[in-house]
């Protein structure tokens, strides 16, 4: 399998995930507006799986290192494809919530507090797991990146068009999602061998891993998504016929290509941890949060009904971010 060789190359590869994972949403927003997110989901599953087994039989069987997939698989306990797959479980339940905010309240409230709080968690557990870095640069960075969480909560709060309802709701909803996105993480990483070259027996090379984790994000969406289907929070309920009847082939299209540039993003994130450790390619993915906020921002102007004082906040919460993220960054290298 191929492996990644040099801390400079993550960190790119990090760069990448950062770009993918702030951008992916914006394939939801693309969409008709009779394609509610929960039909659009559907989509973006498959679409995360059929990368993750496209990278497991190419990438994840050709080199000279580690195992191939199919070989991987066939000797690995059943605990590390247990917590591979749970994981999967776990992070579609928050990443159904995430949508389900993008969908309320806009990509401007949902990455910066729902993604942000999963960054402070998975790295704290990231660095639990495997404590590559400086400790003060990484938790410095972490006391960055909350502080922008506060202040972009803050000017969500005061644009008018939000009613209260609404502005609890998607607070509500955004932490949750991140409290549920922090924890899949470090279960994730506890399946994968700590070396590559030579795996360790019975442990998963990362190819195999982010298969088992799509594969439960799929599987799981029968459950989650599912629900949201019959119980929407806002519109009415939808069903598996309006999947079949409602959507045009340019929705299914978008969809898919969501799943896929999320993927790409997931994979390259955690074939970085190798060289990075799991908090600081954590970490540097989930600075999509910024990444979304340009989006929302820019593009689809979530804000454009705010005062113009909601700019100062804006801004400083763009400082406290990169802020936050380029400690991350000097962290492994001190």
């Amino acid at each position: 399998m191929v492996i990644i060789e040099s801390y400079s190359t993550a960190v790119i590869m990090c760069v990448i995930t950062m770009i993918c994972w702030g951008s992916w949403a914006n394939t939801m927003k693309l969409t008709r507006k009779h394609w509610v997110f929960q039909l659009y989901y559907w989509d973006y599953s498959l679409g995360v799986l059929i990368f993750s087994l496209l990278l497991a039989f190419t990438l994840g069987s050709t080199g000279t290192n580690g195992r191939a997939f199919l070989q991987d698989i066939a000797q690995a306990d059943y605990k590390n494809l247990g917590y591979a797959l749970l994981s999967g479980v776990i992070f579609n339940l928050a990443n159904v919530l995430l949508v389900t905010v993008i969908d309320i309240a806009g990509m401007a409230i949902a990455f910066p507090i729902g993604v942000g709080l999963a960054l402070v968690l998975g790295v704290i557990f990231g660095y639990i797991a495997k404590p590559l870095g400086n400790p003060v640069l990484i938790f410095s960075g972490l006391g960055a990146i909350v502080m922008a969480i506060v202040l972009d909560g803050i000017a969500y709060s005061r644009i008018p068009s939000v009613g209260k309802k609404s502005l609890i709701l998607g607070i509500v909803l955004s932490v949750l999602t991140g409290i549920f996105m922090g924890f899949f993480y470090p279960m994730l990483v506890s399946s994968i061998s700590s070396n590559l070259i030579v795996p360790e027996t019975g442990k998963l090379t990362p190819y195999t891993a982010i298969v088992l984790f799509s594969s439960g994000l799929f599987l799981s969406s029968f459950i989650w998504n599912y629900y949201f289907m019959r119980k929407p929070l806002r519109g009415d309920p939808v069903s598996f016929a309006d999947y079949f009847h409602k959507g045009s082939a340019r929705d299914h299209v978008v969809g898919v290509t969501g799943g896929l540039v999320w993927c790409l993003g997931f994979s390259l994130m955690t074939l970085a941890a190798d060289k990075a450790g799991p908090a600081i390619s954590y970490g540097l993915g989930q600075g999509a949060t910024m990444i979304a906020v340009v989006w929302g921002v820019f593009v689809w102007k979530e804000f454009q009904r705010a005062p113009r004082s909601v700019n100062k906040l804006l801004a400083a919460m763009f400082i406290f971010y990169l802020m936050g993220l380029s400690l991350l960054i000097s962290a492994k290298s001190n």
